[in-house]
Order: C-alpha cells, then sequence, then structure tokens
C-alpha cells in the first residue's frame, strides 16, 4: 500500500535528502554491491514472499543476487543501478577445478587476483592467489594492470542509463568503483600489505599509484557516458575494522589520502553526481579525513562498531555527510531478534538518522544468508512505516 504522504517521485525523494532537506519519507535502497541481499537470504525472502523466480547473480565474488524489480518495488525501493563491465579482452569466468578432494569455482579477476569458493559450500569467494605476493616495487612497472579506460567496458551504459532516466522516477546510482587502496592488498596479501605499510612504504605508494591510475581512466571514461544521468557515484575501501582504523592516522594522512581526494576531486570535476564512500567498521576517526577529500556520502555506517554510535555521529557529522545505510543492528538484532524486535530497531535508528534529511535507509551491509525473511520484510517494512516526515 502507499503511504498517502508520498508526494515526490523516487528521484526527487532521494535528491532531497542526499542535499540535506527534507523529503515527504526517506529514500529506500536495496539492490548496490554493498546495500544488497546474498542469494541465500533472497532465496528464502521469494520463498516466503511466495514468488517464483530465476535469481540472478550480481556479483559472485559475494554471491550476492539481483533483486526483481517485483520485490523493489513490494519494499517501496527508491534507487536503481547502472553499471560498467568487463572489457571485451577479458575472457575471465568463473571456472570448476577439483582440489584436494573438494570441487571448487574459482574466479580469476581482471588484475589477475584468484577468487575461490567450495562448491559444497556456496557462501562467498576468497582469494586463493595474491598475484604481487612476491613483487618488488621495481616489478610493478612491468605488471600487466588492465585499462581502466577501456572503451568497450562502456558498451551499452549510456543507452541503459537514459532508458532509466527517461522511462522511470528512480534515482541512478553506478555500481562499486574506486577501489584505490583495498585491491592494494588483494594483490599482495593481508599480512604482506600491513607490513608493508610499515617496513616497505615506498611499494605502497606505487602499487597506489597504479591502482588510482586505473580508477583516473576508469571514471574519466564512464563518466563521460553517463556523469550527466547519474545521481549517486558510489566509491569506496575498508579502512576500519570493528574497534577502529586498520592502520595508523599518519599512514593514511600522508600515503592514502591524498590519491583518495586527487580520485574524489577528479570525479566532481566530471558529473554534479554525489559522492558515494564505503567503509566498514568505526572510522569515525577519519570521517573528518573523508569529508576534506570531498565525499558526500557515507556508507554502510557500522552502528555496532566501537565508536559509531548513531546519535553522535547525525549530531556531529550530520550537516556535512548524508548517512546512507546503519538502518538496524545487522550484527545482533537483524539475524537473532524477532520481527517485532527488528521492527523497534529500524524505528531506533530512522529516527535519529532521519532528521533534516541527509539519510537513505538500508541495512548496514549487504544482507546475509540466515537472516530469517520475516526479519528482512520487517527491515523494510518498518523503514516505510517509521520514514515519513
Amino acid at each position: 500500500m502507499i503511504n498517502p504522504k508520498e508526494k515526490l517521485t523516487s528521484r526527487e525523494r532521494l535528491l532531497y535528502a542526499i542535499n540535506h532537506q527534507q523529503p515527504d519519507r526517506i529514500p529506500i535502497d536495496l539492490g548496490g554491491f554493498q546495500t544488497g541481499i546474498h542469494k541465500k537470504a533472497y532465496q528464502t525472502l521469494l520463498d516466503h514472499l511466495g514468488l517464483d523466480e530465476q535469481i540472478e547473480i550480481l556479483d559472485p565474488v559475494q554471491q550476492l543476487a539481483k533483486p526483481s524489480e517485483t520485490v523493489l518495488q513490494r519494499f517501496h525501493v527508491d534507487t536503481r543501478y547502472v553499471c560498467a563491465h568487463g572489457p571485451d579482452s577479458f575472457t575471465g569466468g568463473i571456472e570448476q577445478n577439483q582440489r584436494n578432494g573438494r570441487l571448487w569455482h574459482d574466479l580469476k579477476d581482471e588484475f589477475g587476483v584468484i577468487w575461490s569458493m567450495p562448491d559444497d559450500q556456496q557462501l562467498y569467494m576468497d582469494i586463493s592467489h595474491h598475484p604481487l605476493a612476491d613483487a618488488t616495487t621495481k616489478d610493478l612497472a612491468d605488471y600487466p594492470f588492465p585499462k581502466g579506460d577501456d572503451p568497450t567496458r562502456f558498451t551499452g551504459v549510456r543507452d541503459q542509463a537514459l532508458k532509466m532516466r527517461n522511462q522511470t522516477s528512480y534515482a541512478i546510482c553506478t555500481g562499486i568503483s574506486g577501489v584505490v587502496y583495498e585491491y592494494c592488498w588483494y594483490l599482495r596479501g593481508l599480512e604482506k600489505w600491513f607490513i608493508d605499510t610499515i617496513e616497505n612504504v615506498d611499494f605502497c605508494e606505487a602499487l597506489l599509484d597504479q591502482t588510482l591510475k586505473f580508477w583516473m581512466d576508469f571514471h574519466r571514461a564512464f563518466l563521460a557516458e553517463i556523469g550527466d544521468l547519474v545521481d549517486v557515484v558510489m566509491i569506496g575501501d575498508d579502512l576500519a575494522g570493528q574497534s577502529g582504523p586498520l592502520f595508523s592516522g599518519q599512514f593514511y594522512k600522508k600515503i592514502i589520502k591524498p590519491r583518495q581526494k586527487k580520485l574524489v576531486q577528479f570525479i566532481k570535476s566530471q558529473t554534479k553526481a554525489k559522492i558515494w564512500y564505503h567503509t566498514c567498521g568505526n572510522c569515525s576517526p577519519l570521517i573528518p579525513e573523508l569529508i576534506d577529500n570531498g565525499i558526500d556520502i557515507l556508507n554502510p555506517v557500522q552502528i555496532s562498531a566501537d565508536g559509531m554510535d548513531a546519535q553522535t555521529l547525525k549530531n556531529k557529522f550530520g550537516r556535512d555527510l548524508t548517512f546512507w545505510g546503519g538502518g538496524c543492528d545487522s550484527q545482533h538484532v537483524l539475524p537473532f531478534a524477532t520481527a517485532d524486535q527488528v521492527k523497534a530497531d529500524v524505528k531506533k535508528y530512522v529516527e535519529i538518522f532521519k532528521h533534516h534529511g541527509g539519510y537513505v535507509f538500508n541495512n548496514v551491509h549487504n544482507i546475509q544468508p540466515g537472516i530469517p525473511p520475516e526479519n528482512i520484510v520487517a527491515l523494510f517494512d518498518a523503514a516505510y512505516e517509521f520514514g515519513s516526515y
């Protein structure tokens, strides 16, 4: 049932919110690469809703389903996504291989990172090969990094975005991109990368320069196609864990921040869209730096992490940032509580975040397998019920 208080289109609603104006209700998001739903959770949701659908995989690494239009409309979702794709020269796909008596699904990405998932589990793909694990700084000059601005990445993307803009009233978001920092440890290996941040900073800078170049080239070409059509450009790196940043503040400010800021400012020069930045964990010590970089929106707002109290975040940063996520305690409530308790938790956080705009509703990160479908329904129904202004 449509709320009679609704006066805006989905796009108008989102633009009000991310411009810190009060819309008719909070916008609702589902279906992104960090705001999505695992295929197993999606299947149980379909069963619960009595829907018979063929599940399309949006992201094989995270095993995310692409929600159907029926589901998106059921939950009053205001966002839709437009994504680039692999270039014609990239022939990577999922291979099945036998190792140690198990069948594995292996995916080699454009950078040469191999992601693997056992067939008897099928939860997520984890990295099984870091191609730069033994590389030196000198080796990076000869490594076959992919070409970010290969025009075949963007075939059909403008037509897709134009159709969405002309034939629907939804807000248009890009898929995740701009992963300048995080891809470095994918290539190197997490432990070796952390050692590098202390003992081999020259290597860190050289590799960051390569990932930055890829994403600068990517966004130059991508936004030439759709920069005039999209409302939100999504970028991100995980910079923090449950208790705080994953490295020293000095390393961030000296090594990572200048490169992230260069990318953000470049994107802003190519489009009027707002910049959405994803980092999990207690990122509160880094939020002033992210604002200085030029980001407009923070996701996923991990409210159960140390230092991420919702009211404190809203009071301290609510004038500068739109919060996108933080809709329910996804570590303790959404998986384990009753539907009524989920509803109460959503109401609590919606009431904190929605004042004066600057809020888009979503769960904290992707909805995981094992979440009761009743709780998923309660999550989005509560956002719609309590989101009106």
